[in-house]
């Protein structure tokens, strides 16, 4: 997929889904599907952080051709986040905002770029594959809290 392909995506994705997230009640967003796993704030939540880490990876690996950046520990960040104390609408519109941005930067990524390389330590990815997979993971995510967490 292409970084234009993965911006209109991305644009496509937040329109339908921040729709969707407006017919959730504060109550709902509050819910654990079952002991154990996360509420749809803290689904919405590890969006909003894996849209600060990617945004980190879409930037410096236009500036650096190999860039070593560790992953992140999502539970500690949702955690330390305290998504699950925050109103459910200020999350909806900062997941949206956050994303429509990265859509802007992705769109941007020069063909130059796309083959630099993310190295977390274990893995390595060049950044095509980091934007194309971001909006992959987004989706599913998506799909989650539509589903009930």
């Amino acid at each position: 997929m292409s970084q234009d392909q993965s911006a209109r995506e991305l644009r496509e994705l937040v329109g339908e889904f921040e729709e969707a997230f407006a017919g959730i009640p504060e109550e709902l967003s509050s819910e654990a599907r079952s002991a154990g796993k996360w509420s749809r704030k803290q689904i919405l939540g590890h969006l909003i952080d894996s849209a600060a880490n990617n945004h980190q990876r879409f930037i410096r690996l236009q500036q650096e051709a190999e860039l070593r950046l560790p992953g992140y520990e999502q539970e500690a960040w949702v955690r330390l986040n305290g998504y699950a104390e925050r109103p459910w609408k200020d999350l909806v519109m900062l997941w949206a905002a956050y994303n429509r941005h990265l859509a802007h930067v992705i769109e941007r990524i020069g063909v130059e770029s796309l083959k630099h390389v993310w190295d977390n330590g274990s893995e390595r990815h060049e950044l095509g594959f980091l934007a194309a997979d971001y909006v992959v993971h987004l989706r599913h995510h998506l799909e989650q809290i539509v589903a009930g967490g």
